[in-house]
């Protein structure tokens, strides 16, 4: 599967080569392992869950706290070609139901949300209608900094 992981980096994200510990995380998320990974920004974590997604059959879900960081990303994917989404409140509500819609027809490989939306009935229900293949949470950082007064969703 590193081999596909490879192919995935260098023709959907445009690497020649993992940096770091990508790989070796890489393998371990392959390998349905938990995975702690603390890189500086910039450092390529999103590529050590976004490869993955890639390969898996299933979803794979990306908690986030932060909206804009969310769309950024789902933009960036979308433009190489990946099959992203968000459900949060900075969309239509036509959108949302497009979005709920291609998940249900596994039409999505990620699927970004808040950290609140997991608390809702509809989003639990989603989620139990389809595979989901890895859970990634994402700026976990910002828990700790923030201490209790952050998201309690997120705790």
């Amino acid at each position: 599967m590193i081999h596909q992981a490879k192919t995935i980096l260098k023709n959907v994200f445009g690497y020649d080569e993992f940096i770091s510990l990508q790989e070796e995380i890489i393998k371990n998320v392959l390998r349905k392992n938990n995975s702690l990974v603390i890189m500086p920004t910039g450092g390529g974590k999103s590529l050590c869950y976004q490869i993955p997604a890639l390969i898996f059959h299933g979803l794979t879900i990306v908690v986030s706290p932060l909206i804009s960081l969310m769309k950024d990303q789902v933009e960036q994917l979308t433009e190489v070609g990946v099959d992203a989404v968000l459900l949060n409140s900075s969309i239509s509500p036509a959108e949302y139901r497009r979005n709920v819609e291609r998940i249900k027809q596994e039409d999505v490989k990620l699927l970004y949300l808040a950290p609140e939306s997991l608390l809702k009935p509809n989003i639990l229900a989603l989620l139990s209608s389809v595979q989901v293949d890895c859970l990634a949470i994402d700026e976990a950082h910002c828990i700790s900094q923030s201490g209790d007064d952050f998201l309690p969703e997120y705790r």
